[in-house]
């Protein structure tokens, strides 16, 4: 059994390099009841892909969510709320029109 919900989904956009790409991770237990983290990731409205990694314990999986999570914000990834607001106020600083 899972103490807590663990979800994450960021996106990464950049207008220049025609860059639209989402990352979405869960914990869940599977059918077995063996814990899963899942991780998606791709081209925004696109499938893309899915890596299931099982673990042992709880605490296992919860370490590697938080280690992946920091990598992505640290490559730029951000909440969607986020990931837009900062593709528009880029497209506005260098003046590109959007809509």
């Amino acid at each position: 059994m899972i103490a807590q919900p663990y979800q994450l989904y960021v996106e990464r956009r950049d207008r220049a390099k025609n860059m639209a790409r989402y990352y979405a991770m869960s914990i869940d237990a599977n059918l077995f009841g063996e814990l899963c983290l899942t991780r998606r990731w791709g081209r925004i409205g696109t499938k893309g892909q899915t890596l299931i990694h099982h673990f042992e314990r709880e605490q296992d999986a919860v370490v590697l969510f938080l280690e992946l999570t920091r990598q992505k914000r640290a490559r730029g990834y951000r909440t969607r709320s986020s990931a837009v607001a900062v593709s528009d106020s880029s497209a506005h600083a260098s003046g590109i029109e959007l809509g």
